[in-house]
């Protein structure tokens, strides 16, 4: 058989680390690839992939987006690739849904594709692959109250714990990142990706690929230039915001309602 796939991920290192590894596979046909969710939601719309590769964590419409978007019944065989922490790891293996753990293996990528082409296997003889489980496993994580509250950083030979409530936004510096409050910045020894994935997604949005920010402090977007924008928080602070992601980010501004 021949696939079509779709790889979707905010991070272009990361889709090509998968488009190489689907391309070793004889089975593979067209491979496409998207930097975002509102891009995803149209591709899988007008051309209906076999099999899609779509990361979780995604600034302003993330991968739960996607999948609520389309639609349960509609979505095609889907594998998430995530940075969760185990708690949602340890639930997907549960209800048997597939995903990668970033960073993966080659050997734990060729199990997982295997096991999506064995469930291909199954529709096109007569069997069914539904994402019902998977969108119910999924709301179910989304539901649950386990976001960050409160992060503990080091000031001198102390630790302090800043409420998340309190974070203006935050900006990626290497294997580290800046935290900035009203009046102060602090230094977390952690990745921007690994910390927005345990912040709650309706507060907190990556506008850039360095850069998230917390949508209760945004006052302002203005138009810059090539598609570009520039957001302004309530300190002050100009941000510059992908392309790719103000309209979603509109959206969800428009339609979120403060918990």
């Amino acid at each position: 058989m021949s696939l079509s796939v779709l790889v979707v991920d905010d991070e272009p290192i990361a889709r090509r680390a998968v488009v190489r590894l689907l391309r070793d596979d004889a089975d593979i046909g067209e491979i496409e690839e998207r930097g975002d969710g509102a891009a995803a939601v149209m591709a899988i719309r007008e051309q209906s992939p076999d099999l899609v590769f779509l990361d979780i964590q995604m600034p302003v419409m993330t991968g739960l987006d996607v999948l609520a978007t389309i639609g349960a019944k509609q979505m095609p065989a889907t594998i998430f690739v995530t940075a969760y922490e185990q708690y949602a790891v340890r639930a997907f293996e549960a209800n048997a849904v597939d995903y990668l753990v970033k960073p993966f293996s080659r050997e734990r990528f060729a199990d997982t594709l295997e096991r999506a082409k064995a469930r291909l296997r199954l529709a096109r003889g007569g069997g069914s692959v539904s994402a019902e489980q998977l969108l119910q496993t999924l709301e179910s994580l989304r539901q649950r109250d386990n976001w960050l509250e409160r992060i503990p950083v080091r000031s001198d030979e102390a630790v302090l714990l800043i409420d998340v409530d309190d974070i203006v936004w935050i900006r990626a510096n290497g294997n580290t990142v800046q935290i900035h409050l009203n009046n102060r910045t602090h230094e977390l020894r952690e990745t921007l990706a690994s910390l927005a994935a345990r912040l709650n997604p309706r507060h907190f949005v990556r506008i850039h690929r360095s850069a998230v920010i917390n949508l209760r402090r945004v006052k302002t977007i203005h138009p810059w230039f090539n598609g570009h924008h520039v957001v302004t928080l309530d300190t002050g602070q100009q941000l510059r915001m992908s392309r790719y992601q103000h309209e979603a980010f509109l959206k969800l501004v428009g339609n979120r309602k403060d918990d």
